[in-house]
């Protein structure tokens, strides 16, 4: 996994609990490891910081996965108002993933392994989308979702109808813009 990932971890982490509470999580974690964006690092590095950050905040790992994407956007779209810029709201962002997002991160980070998604966009007023990751980490794409969400001012619906988790062959989601119905 990419450093990025570590990086905006870390920022996340300093931003919503402190200063001293990304070394804390790295201690807790058994890790003391200080991450390079163009570096590469152990998936299982991550998990060990999303299990210990679990731990320390008495909730599951997924909760954790899913709140670190949700606060990460703000961050990317500081980091690169380009990826953000061309769209108006969150279904179009969402469908620039594969094209446009997921290539610019390859040219940014080379040797990036990122998730591929399918979409399903024939109905204007929600998008069913396909995940498919080895990693499965599918409630950090939770997370990246709702922060896309947030960061168009758009609460979504989300619903999670299959996943690897629990041997589906790829995660599927339902994703309802109520704000685009009306």
């Amino acid at each position: 996994m990419k450093g990025i990932v570590f990086n905006l971890l870390e920022e996340v982490v300093r931003r919503e609990h402190g200063e001293d509470a990304w070394d804390s999580l790295l201690e807790a974690a058994g890790l003391d490891s200080a991450y390079t964006s163009l570096g590469s690092y152990a998936d299982e590095e991550l998990m060990k910081l999303v299990v210990a950050a679990a731990s320390a905040t008495n909730t599951r790992p997924d909760a954790v996965l899913r709140w670190f994407g949700r606060k990460a956007i703000p961050l990317l779209a500081e980091k690169y108002p380009v990826f953000f810029a061309g769209s108006k709201s969150a279904r179009p962002f969402l469908l620039t993933l594969n094209e446009i997002i997921h290539p610019e991160v390859r040219k940014l980070y080379p040797g990036a392994v990122v998730p591929m998604f399918d979409f399903d966009a024939s109905r204007p007023d929600s998008l069913l989308v396909g995940y498919r990751s080895e990693r499965k980490l599918c409630a950090l794409a939770q997370g990246f979702v709702e922060g896309a969400g947030d960061h168009y001012g758009e609460e979504l619906a989300f619903e999670q109808l299959q996943c690897m988790h629990r041997g589906d062959e790829k995660c599927v989601f339902q994703i309802g813009f109520p704000s685009s119905s009306r």
